[in-house]
């Protein structure tokens, strides 16, 4: 196998599968804590309702933690690299455009985690969600602004 950096070896045997529940994770450009700013993670928040709006995929949870995500979907009517790119770039437009940013938001690819029906989606999605408890970025889950589930 040649040697590619990470980002590309994650790429290398990926398969997408309609109506599969993935969970997906992506950093900031060199881990930058851009959301912070809640009112820019509300932009990228605004990208996966819009993904579900246009039938790329359904949101089951999600959290926009100030240098990464993590989203748990059901795969629609897109490709996992589809979703994704979608995602970031348009998220990126609106990020840069509200913040006064330049240039890249997103690192290069991303991490995504095929899920079987049957694994304990609702316990994943608690996980999910309380990742700002685990970082101590707040005291309890409701006090932080950027997640969501169907289940919680």
């Amino acid at each position: 196998m040649p040697d590619l950096p990470a980002s590309h070896r994650l790429r290398i045997g990926r398969y997408a599968e309609s109506n599969r529940i993935y969970l997906l994770t992506t950093n900031t450009l060199d881990r930058e804590p851009v959301f912070k700013d809640f009112a820019l993670g509300r932009l990228v928040v605004e990208q996966f309702r819009e993904a579900q709006e246009q039938s790329r995929a359904n949101s089951l949870a999600w959290v926009v933690m100030p240098d990464h995500f993590h989203w748990l979907i059901e795969l629609q009517q897109c490709s996992l690299s589809q979703l994704m790119q979608k995602t970031k770039s348009l998220s990126t437009r609106a990020v840069n455009l509200a913040g006064g940013r330049r240039g890249s938001l997103w690192q290069q690819g991303y991490h995504d985690r095929a899920l079987r029906r049957d694994e304990y989606l609702v316990k994943l999605a608690r996980y999910v969600v309380a990742n700002p408890l685990r970082a101590g970025l707040v005291k309890k889950l409701g006090d932080y602004p950027l997640w969501d589930a169907i289940w919680v």
